[in-house]
């Protein structure tokens, strides 16, 4: 509940262009999503999705089953003004990601925004959990976290940083890590982050089972 009030509270005080995170267009979530090459039809899930504007390229591009998932009720009713009438073609989710209950599978688990705020290893374990049922046997993943050179902290909470190896490794159980590269994202503010984006592939149902 202290995590839901304090991402309320920001997405109340604050505009859009004062999030160190805002981009007007993701270019890196499209690049990887483009590389998985999969239908418009498939089920793409955007976890702390808030105002960014993937799910805009998403529709306007022709997907049509988004889900776009956030702890913060104010950042979705912003996001749903606007975009409009297009809001009424995505599904909409309130909730913190480790409370997280799928009711579907999905193709594809899109996260820029969340993974990094998760500092106890129960809540990462949680998380990898929740994913892995997410998503069907085969399906993607892209994680955006902050690298080993990125910040401590992110609106005001600390965070944890990830190299390419700890990523991988927090994986790897259930995930096949496809690509990984390190990205400078230029803030509102003009300052540097760096950030760490990668592409896993979840193993097939035959492999996962050796795993147990």
């Amino acid at each position: 509940m202290e995590t839901k009030l304090h991402w309320e509270r920001i997405y109340t005080s604050k505009k859009s262009e004062e999030f160190s995170w805002t981009q007007n267009t993701p270019e890196t979530s499209i690049s990887f999503l483009q590389g998985f090459k999969v239908p418009k039809s498939a089920p793409i899930i955007d976890i702390g999705g808030g105002e960014s504007k993937f799910v805009d390229y998403l529709l306007n591009e022709g997907y049509t089953d988004v889900t776009v998932l956030d702890i913060s009720e104010k950042a979705l009713e912003r996001a749903k003004a606007r975009l409009g009438d297009n809001a009424l073609k995505v599904n909409w989710i309130v909730s913190d990601i480790t409370e997280f209950v799928p009711t579907r599978q999905y193709a594809i688990w899109h996260d820029r925004a969340t993974f990094h705020f998760l500092t106890d290893a129960s809540h990462i374990e949680k998380y990898v959990s929740i994913a892995s049922g997410s998503l069907t046997s085969g399906g993607f993943m892209t994680i955006g976290t902050f690298s080993e050179n990125g910040p401590d902290k992110c609106s005001g909470l600390q965070i944890k940083k990830y190299s390419e190896d700890l990523l991988t490794s927090v994986l790897q159980n259930v995930f096949n890590k496809l690509k990984c590269i390190k990205e400078d994202h230029v803030t509102p503010f003009n300052t540097i982050q760096n950030f760490l984006f990668c592409s896993f592939q979840k193993k097939e149902i035959a492999s996962l089972s050796l795993l147990h």
